[in-house]
């Protein structure tokens, strides 16, 4: 809120979201911006301005500011749009590998909180598949391993079946003396 509120609620109120949203109401006062309702425009120049706080100290700044547009009933001026673009330029995570090219610019417009989970989960997912491709690898080399030595066991026991039948073929069976 900008300006001296003569109305003692209105000071009151205004004092509260004071410090609902201290980092953001001190910027709306610097550059003569309403806090509350804020634009998202607005918010996302205040991104902007303050990038170089990082991520980690502008994110609970920019919580704030949505709960405290959330308990009044408004709308959240941080979900979306420019705002979402401007914290995700300031958060640098980049799209998952596996989506489609079109898909990864929609990633910037995701709130911050979805593009941290989607983004570990990708991670997570990454890491099983290789982690399953590295296993199926090995099973691989230890079956390919494994062959040359059954088939030199299969070619014994057919070279021992063999002879037997020979051995067989000598012998005088009781239909060959028919």
């Amino acid at each position: 809120m900008t300006g001296a509120t003569t109305n003692p609620v209105l000071a009151a109120l205004a004092r509260a979201r004071l410090r609902s949203a201290p980092l953001f109401a001190r910027w709306c006062e610097l550059n003569d911006i309403s806090f509350c309702p804020a634009a998202p425009a607005n918010v996302a120049r205040f991104v902007v301005d303050c990038a170089s706080l990082g991520i980690d100290r502008l994110w609970p700044a920019l919580q704030e500011i949505s709960r405290l547009h959330m308990s009044l009933g408004l709308a959240d001026p941080t979900l979306g749009g420019a705002a979402a673009i401007a914290i995700s330029d300031v958060a640098e995570l980049p799209p998952p590998r596996s989506w489609p090219g079109g898909c990864k610019q929609r990633f910037k417009s995701l709130p911050y909180d979805l593009q941290v989970f989607v983004a570990a989960h990708e991670a997570q997912r990454e890491k099983a598949l290789r982690r399953a491709q590295n296993e199926a690898a090995i099973a691989r080399q230890k079956l390919a391993a494994l062959q040359p030595q059954q088939t030199g066991t299969v070619d014994k026991i057919t070279a021992q079946g063999n002879d037997a039948d020979d051995r067989q073929g000598h012998e005088i069976g009781p239909h060959a003396a028919a």
